[in-house]
């Protein structure tokens, strides 16, 4: 047998697939390159969408929170519009006029004190604790820059302004005369956050996204919502928080406080917001995909390695056939001739001439038996018929018709056989791997040595082995030997020829028998193949009439 231990060049035709199938792989590459920027594209498309959402939510918040400011500055201030000159009223007149007004409208949680200012003369009346003088001369020079609205006597707003580092909310109602300069001003302080009541009522009842997407979704189930005052200091948060992940923002007028709305936008609400949700990255399946198809190509790229090593061992294998064809044909031809042509010198020279035609038309018929046992075996066709059969008889018959080519090599054949052995065995395949094993013995054995055949039984199983003296079998060549093809590399420098279809025959008969062919070292050096085969019985053994050996002996 023939092991390649470096494998063949491939065809010039092979490059050109394994260029190919590398350019499959970059243009795998490069699609899911394409798609993966095509998937972050559609999600930097769906995440700005969604921020675009915060912050529209946002603009509606703050547009909503101007509205809840006026109101509340007019549920405050209604009775200042009253006042139309002196002598001006003081603050306790808004405070009692507010009594009874908008009940429905929202009322802020604490006022700290209402005001009236006289901006003609800077005096300052309040009903109670105030942020204090400087605070009051802030907002008169601060109201007294207001510009007046055409053909408005009264404006309101809402100014904040840092007392103590503590944010204070003024709510005014400012009149200005027919040339609109300011003349006073009544209204209120509060804290910065006291418009909390403002604030929520615009999260409950507002509608800060649009209704077709939300389906009348609660606005705290969507969004987070945060006010901070000018200065950055939070003055009121909605009931749950999200990620900062989709968050959006808007500015109140400078008029009504100059609130900062920020609008974080809930990550699971996006398959609301928008058609498809927000697309998953598929740079994991991408990836998979691109190292499945580049193991496909290692796979494709091994395969046409081992298709390449496969045809080269074919082109060894008909190589090697042609020359065991010509080799016994060779040899019938010749001696034929000198059979027809009268040159035999003696009795004992044409029976030497018959003896070689008869064992070299054995060993043709025995290639030509394997090769349609090989040929049967690869379309999957080989048919056995396994029958009870006395396995020693059948052993002997097949040794003995090596006698002549043994005594070529001058070679012993030795059986050790136990009598009555009976195993079900296809008779033709049997002899056909007593053959295979016999003649690679005698072919790669060294001339003088000792074949030894034996055959017992082990349990319920016959166990036949051949051993020789020859150099063995290497143990890292033990399983490869019985591929097709195959022959150790020191023997393809040997003069010994082969076809490398030999010992894959013997496997595959023996496994249609069901049982197991193996290789092993011989006890007295050289190589041991053993065959098992089920279901073998041992049966009574009528005494022999005239054999003095027993069962051991020597084929002669």
């Amino acid at each position: 047998m023939r092991i390649f231990d470096r494998p063949p060049a491939p065809p010039a035709r092979s490059t050109y697939t394994v260029a190919l199938l590398l350019l499959t792989l970059v243009l795998a590459g490069v699609l899911a390159y394409e798609a993966q920027e095509s998937a972050r594209s559609h999600r930097a498309t769906a995440e700005r969408t969604l921020r675009d959402y915060a912050g529209f939510a946002a603009f509606q918040f703050a547009r909503y929170a101007k509205q809840g400011i006026s109101s509340t500055a007019w549920t405050e201030l209604a009775p200042a519009e009253q006042v139309s000159g002196d002598p001006l009223p003081p603050p306790e007149f808004v405070r009692k006029g507010r009594e009874g007004r908008c009940k429905t409208c929202p009322r802020l949680r604490t006022v700290h004190s209402y005001f009236r200012l006289d901006l003609r003369d800077g005096s300052l009346a309040t009903t109670g604790p105030h942020a204090g003088a400087a605070a009051y001369r802030w907002l008169a020079d601060t109201l007294a820059r207001v510009p007046a609205l055409a053909g408005e006597p009264y404006q309101g707003g809402a100014i904040i302004h840092e007392v103590g580092g503590a944010p204070v909310l003024f709510t005014y109602m400012l009149r200005s005369d027919s040339a609109g300069r300011p003349l006073f001003a009544y209204g209120f302080e509060t804290g910065a956050g006291d418009l909390a009541p403002v604030f929520n009522r615009i999260v409950d009842r507002a509608a800060l996204l649009p209704p077709s997407l939300t389906r009348d979704v609660r606005n705290d189930s969507l969004l987070s919502i945060t006010v901070l005052a000018p200065g950055g200091r939070v003055v009121y948060r909605s009931a749950r928080a999200y990620p900062q992940t989709f968050a959006g923002s808007d500015t109140v007028g400078r008029a009504y406080g100059g609130y900062r709305v920020r609008v974080a936008l809930r990550p699971s609400a996006a398959g609301r917001l928008v058609i498809g949700g927000l697309p998953r990255s598929r740079l994991p399946l991408l990836l998979g995909l691109v190292a499945l198809t580049a193991g496909l190509i290692v796979v494709t790229l091994f395969q046409i390695r081992r298709q390449s090593e496969l045809s080269r061992l074919r082109s060894d294998f008909v190589s090697g056939v042609s020359h065991e064809l010509r080799t016994p044909l060779a040899q019938i031809r010749m001696f034929a001739e000198t059979l027809l042509l009268g040159r035999v010198r003696s009795p004992e020279e044409q029976r030497r001439s018959l003896e070689i035609i008869d064992q070299e038309a054995r060993r043709l018929a025995h290639l030509v038996e394997n090769i349609l046992h090989f040929s049967r075996a690869e379309r999957r066709a080989t048919r056995i018929a396994p029958v009870p059969t006395p396995l020693a008889p059948e052993i002997r018959e097949t040794v003995e018709g090596f006698a002549p080519m043994a005594r070529s090599r001058q070679t012993e054949l030795r059986l050790e056989l136990a009598e009555g052995v009976v195993a079900p065995v296809d008779r033709g395949a049997l002899r056909q791997v007593l053959l295979n094993l016999v003649d690679n013995a005698l072919k790669y054995g060294p001339p003088g040595q000792t074949v030894t055949i034996g055959m017992e039984v082990e349990t319920d199983r016959a166990r036949i082995r051949v051993d020789d003296q020859g150099p063995g079998i290497p143990v890292a060549d033990r399983r490869r030997i019985w591929d097709p093809y195959r022959r150790l590399e020191r023997d393809t420098e040997s003069a010994v020829g082969g076809s490398g279809i030999g010992l894959a025959v013997v496997r595959e008969l023996v496994t249609l028998h069901g049982g197991i062919a193996r290789v092993e070292d011989a006890p007295g050096g050289g190589a041991r193949f053993v065959l098992e085969f089920p279901g073998a019985t041992t049966a009574p053994v009528p005494a022999p009439r005239e054999r003095s050996s027993g069962s051991e002996g020597a084929v002669a």
